[in-house]
């Protein structure tokens, strides 16, 4: 699903991995971070493609709220069982979303 109802400026962070070989448990932890990363203040929402290269981006209110879920003790737990054994890479980027556009499929008329 894509996240359409965001309104610049914003935050976007944007997690880019290579998987290793053990993904035993992954998935389930994956979705428990995105469960629990709702509950945060300043939480906006996510994407996620998650194969060979997996690509996930939230959004954010603010930078503080950023920090903040990246104290998390459960999200730390997490990143430290990836680093551990579930990426063989990855790389975080923070960037801040000025302008955004779209459209739906159903937007256009005949």
């Amino acid at each position: 699903m894509i996240v359409s109802n965001l309104q610049p400026p914003y935050y976007a962070v944007i997690f880019t991995t290579l998987v290793a070989d053990d993904m035993t448990d992954y998935l389930e932890t994956a979705e428990r971070m995105e469960e629990l990363a709702k509950q945060q203040k300043g939480y906006l929402g996510i994407e996620s493609a998650r194969n060979e290269v997996g690509i996930t981006v939230s959004y954010w209110k603010e930078l503080d709220d950023i920090l903040q879920w990246k104290n998390n003790v459960e999200h730390t737990e997490a990143r430290n069982r990836g680093r551990e054994q579930w990426y063989q890479q990855y790389q975080l980027r923070i960037c801040i979303v000025e302008k955004e556009y779209g459209f739906t499929k159903d937007d256009i008329r005949s």
